[in-house]
């Protein structure tokens, strides 16, 4: 958009940038530069206008953004020219990630890349690697504490290992995701070092108050992260005899985002990943970006213009470069950091779905779909050039943010159903089978989360001790149902790794005191390689969970149906334990696939002919893409067996 007093002010900051700038060709640069600069300047402006540097601290913008564009190698710029020819890319239902930390899949980053491989053996084609960025030894919160965001942490590797990873997964035509944490860095950080050593400039990166008169004002609507092993929001720091806001650990310290110079540093530290061949940048805690006093400090609109002018800033330098906004908060919160265009993502392109995950493990622990479906109903739509990230375990805890009114809808009251879940998933319910520990607790509210694996929290790992075989089948059943449910709902599946071959809790972590205070680490494995060898050894557990996957992978992939164009229509089977939703072709009308999942332990049958009848209309067999199996109806009834599914479409 041309607008008179941006572009003056474009051809003024032009004017006074670097020689070494000016003199280079930096045509695509400056294209995308003036398509962007008038929401540029807009925004940069809302947020920090009233401040007399308000222009220099333009020209470092732009000085930030066309440096990292020269750095940028040409493969890179040659990606982002063919993703912006064909925009949509990452709606299409070919892509399938796994998130994993560097240490427990493979050691190093030169491990990691050795096991490329075993990924796409799989099926996977977009990694993202857990935090890799330079943490202190100890107060590390698992690669988020950051000390250094140019630097790649000794225990995993080095800088230089990073380039010819994502060469080789490019390559291999695989994405590779990076975490940027945005909101905070350690205490170790050369700005902390430098704002305890008393330099106001650094002092002015974070929230830093001579007394308790401020923190205590923000205290009184702060909700707490960690009341059990971090309570309260600030800490007071020894060196510096001042309060410090830490929302997190009391040694991750706060950005301060009113501050542009935090702005322009956060933004060439994204930009430098994106140079370093990420595909796709996840940023972290980006809920707490912009702190208010009076307000819980989640969710404020600024942070969500923070993250717009990131967008568009990085639109400039890589605009092939996708974000995924780490935002784990109610259903009608997330919806926003995809943007508030009626189109286009402005924000990040990616948002974790926390409210599907969360309903997922509901309907494992009652069996049945009731609250899954009123949750779905509920969520709002997303935009169409955006997607959701699918997935049923991370390297977090669960979290169980159902909206209240969707639990009494469902036939609930929320705090006792809540505390049913916590109680089921952590062994404390008569005939659970689970093996998860409460994470979180607050003693004042009796709210808890829920750490373990994916296989320990379904029950394989107690079936297993048993050697029953039945219970066995039973998870393994389980651990596939939900993952089809990740693969065909709408959106990129996120697989975590150890799922794919029936990983069971790590107890392990309680001999480490850098992490025996946080359980979350049960379910953070070493992949025990000579297990995942036994994929390869017919009726192992290992081979039956990770064929499965794998043949749900291929069978997805086959399937333009399942590309995310919010084409995904909830389906009523007059059956509580079944969830089903109809996916249609956004290129072909009339293929569609008919996706149902029974939640029950024992078998359970609706009326196609009633649910579906358009999927009847047609003539022709109705076949099952994940076995591959033509499906006899008889009357239009249909039959899953216990804990099963089915992806029906008409057979070709």
């Amino acid at each position: 958009m041309y607008e008179q007093v941006s572009h003056s002010l474009l051809n003024r900051i032009l004017d006074e940038l670097k020689p070494e700038i000016l003199e280079r060709d930096l045509r695509h640069f400056y294209t995308r530069l003036g398509a962007n600069f008038y929401a540029i300047h807009s925004l940069f402006h809302h947020l920090y206008g009233q401040r007399a540097d308000f222009e220099k601290q333009m020209v470092r913008l732009v000085e930030v953004m066309a440096s990292q564009y020269i750095r940028r190698a040409d493969d890179l710029k040659q990606l982002d020219v063919q993703r912006e020819l064909d925009h949509n890319w990452f709606l299409s239902q070919q892509w399938v990630g796994m998130a994993l930390y560097t240490g427990g899949f493979g050691g190093d980053l030169r491990g990691v890349r050795a096991r490329l491989g075993y990924l796409q053996e799989l099926g996977v084609n977009m990694m993202h690697i857990m935090p890799i960025l330079e943490c202190p030894k100890g107060a590390s919160d698992g690669g988020y504490a950051v000390s250094n965001f140019r630097n790649v942490d000794e225990r995993v590797g080095q800088l230089a290992d990073v380039a010819p990873l994502a060469r080789e997964m490019h390559q291999r035509g695989m994405l590779l995701t990076l975490d940027v944490v945005v909101n905070h860095t350690s205490d170790e950080h050369a700005w902390a070092q430098a704002a305890r050593a008393g330099e106001k400039k650094y002092q002015d990166y974070y929230y830093v108050f001579d007394n308790r008169d401020v923190p205590d004002m923000f205290e009184s609507t702060m909700p707490e992260i960690f009341p059990e092993s971090a309570p309260g929001n600030f800490t007071f720091d020894g060196t510096m005899k001042k309060w410090v806001m830490t929302v997190f650990h009391n040694y991750q310290w706060d950005l301060n985002y009113s501050n542009p110079a935090v702005f322009i540093e956060m933004l060439d530290i994204i930009l430098f990943w994106a140079n370093q061949g990420a595909d796709i940048v996840r940023l972290d805690a980006v809920a707490f970006l912009w702190k208010k006093i009076g307000t819980t400090c989640q969710n404020e609109r600024e942070a969500h213009l923070i993250l717009q002018l990131m967008k568009d800033c990085s639109q400039v330098t890589a605009p092939g470069v996708l974000f995924i906004a780490e935002a784990i908060v109610a259903p009608v919160e997330i919806i926003k950091y995809f943007g508030e265009d009626a189109v286009i993502a402005k924000e990040c392109e990616i948002a974790y779905n926390a409210t599907y995950m969360a309903l997922l493990w509901d309907a494992v622990a009652t069996r049945n779909a009731k609250l899954l479906t009123q949750g779905i109903r509920s969520l709002p739509l997303k935009l169409e050039r955006a997607t959701w990230l699918n997935y049923v375990r991370c390297h977090d805890d669960i979290g169980l943010g159902f909206d209240d009114n969707d639990i009494i809808r469902a036939g609930y009251q929320p705090l006792a159903h809540r505390r049913f879940l916590i109680d089921y998933y952590t062994g404390r319910y008569a005939g659970s089978p689970a093996r998860g520990l409460p994470f979180g607790q607050n003693d004042k509210t009796g709210d808890a989360r829920i750490s373990g694996t994916l296989a320990s929290l379904v029950g394989l790992e107690t079936a297993l001790e048993s050697k029953d075989e039945d219970a066995i089948a039973l998870s393994i059943d389980t651990i596939l149902l939900v993952h089809s449910l990740i693969m065909s709902f709408g959106g990129i599946p996120l697989l975590y790794y150890g799922d794919e071959i029936g990983t069971i809790n790590d107890r392990t972590f309680f001999d480490d005191a850098t992490k025996a205070y946080d359980n979350r680490w049960m379910h953070r494995p070493n992949i025990d390689w000579s297990k995942a060898d036994l994929r390869h050894q017919k009726g192992t557990v290992e081979q039956r969970i990770f064929s499965g996957i794998q043949r749900m992978i291929a069978a997805r992939s086959s399937a333009a149906a399942f590309a995310d164009y919010n084409n995904r229509e909830l389906v009523e089977t007059g059956n509580p334990h079944l969830f089903a939703f109809m996916r249609d072709n956004p290129f072909q009308p009339g293929d569609a696939v008919l996706v149902v999942a029974n939640f029950d332990a024992g078998p359970q049958s609706f009326s196609l002919r009633e649910a579906a009848p358009r999927l009847l209309a047609r003539h022709g067999q109705l076949q099952d893409l994940y076995s591959g199996a033509a499906l006899d109806l008889h009357d239009g009834a249909l039959t899953l067996p216990p804990r099963g599914f089915y992806w029906l479409r008409h057979r070709r």
